[in-house]
């Protein structure tokens, strides 16, 4: 690598970096202020939310790379451009495919960094998300442990804590369970404590009374108690895990599905063609969009007032990218033979990318067929 190639190389990737952290942050803090409120409001520690907002991160990354490069291959050229540099290289001889050259070498840099996040850690942290996900909706301490609000743990059954102890003892304690045929049981308690059982977890109550209503006669019994165990085990209906979702799945899984694997993920053969594929293509339009910034920018001329018509220009070459990713996107979930669509859009970037680079040179080669 020559050293023109390593000076716009580092450039890039200063840049690319700075980016990446700035709207990695926008993206990360965008998702886990619903995060927090979900997962605070469930009775969650911190540590929970903590290891949730860094099991986003790779698909937030994931999504945040092609742009960061796109906008620090813009920023540097247009630098570069203004700081005359490039000019200079361009009056040395060098062609735009031989400028392009660092660039190519970039976004190759930033396809290998995709490639890793969609086919390892993309999946690992989504199986990982839901594995912990359904392990805290199954969580009977952090679904019942909530002071001064009243909860349903299952139907007819309400739950009411006043207040919740340092050590975990409950305070005032009001339950009822409208769940029998027959009469109705409302138990109140100055004390409470929440332990686990063989059985399943249990609601040990102290100091309190049960209020038995029987609905054929309005007849009601009244009991005290010193102590009272309630079993919380019956309010808990044992669920199963869904089966993994597509973004879970290993690419060689989703490229050959078997009946197991598309009854699993209840989705079609198509879908699980264009996932997989979609993984070894779109990685490459963190290719295509340094590309299509870097010539966008080469068309035009030397100007103090900056290149901004041709970054207009390149914006609007990445949307016609996106929009015919959304359309491949479309057609390729509906036929399992449209798997190819998944390379619509990089390709589509790429060949742009190129198409630019050789426009810029006609303008060039022209001028000096007039001045000779």
């Amino acid at each position: 690598m020559s050293r023109t190639d390593r000076y716009m190389l580092s450039q890039l990737v200063a840049l690319f970096g700075f980016f990446s952290l700035v709207l990695v942050l926008v993206y990360w803090i965008n998702r886990a202020v619903g995060l927090f409120d979900q997962l605070i409001g469930d009775g969650q520690s911190a540590l929970v939310f903590l290891e949730f907002s860094l099991l986003t991160l790779p698909n937030v990354i994931r999504l945040v790379l092609p742009i960061s490069a796109f906008a620090a291959t813009v920023y540097v050229i247009n630098r570069l451009t203004q700081d005359s540099e490039l000019v200079v290289l361009q009056a040395t001889g060098f062609s735009a495919f031989r400028l392009a050259r660092p660039v190519a070498y970039f976004g190759l840099i930033v396809v290998g960094m995709m490639l890793m996040l969609m086919h390892v850690l993309v999946p690992a942290s989504r199986s990982t998300l839901a594995a912990r996900s359904a392990e805290i909706s199954e969580n009977i301490t952090a679904r019942f442990l909530n002071d001064g609000r009243f909860m349903h743990p299952a139907d007819g059954v309400t739950l009411y804590i006043r207040e919740i102890a340092v050590n975990g003892e409950l305070h005032d304690i009001f339950l009822a369970d409208d769940r029998g045929v027959s009469d109705r049981t409302t138990y109140t308690a100055r004390r409470a404590l929440l332990v686990r059982g063989d059985a399943g977890p249990k609601l040990l109550m102290f100091e309190g009374m049960a209020q038995t209503l029987t609905r054929a006669d309005l007849r009601l019994a009244v009991t005290r108690f010193d102590d009272f165990t309630y079993d919380l085990g019956g309010l808990i209906t044992a669920r199963e895990l869904d089966g993994r979702t597509l973004d879970e799945m290993s690419t060689r899984e989703l490229l050959a599905p078997t009946e197991a694997l598309l009854a699993e993920a209840g989705q079609s053969r198509a879908a699980f063609l264009y996932e997989g594929h979609s993984r070894i293509g779109q990685p490459f339009l963190a290719l295509a969009a340094p590309l299509i910034g870097f010539a966008s920018l080469l068309l035009g001329a030397f100007s103090r007032f900056g290149l901004w018509r041709q970054i207009l220009f390149a914006v609007l070459l990445l949307i016609v990218m996106q929009l015919v990713n959304t359309a491949a996107g479309s057609a390729g979930l509906q036929n399992p033979r449209l798997w190819l669509l998944a390379y619509a859009a990089p390709l589509t970037g790429c060949l742009a990318g190129v198409g630019l680079l050789w426009l810029a040179q006609r303008p060039r080669r022209r001028r000096t067929g007039v001045a000779a």
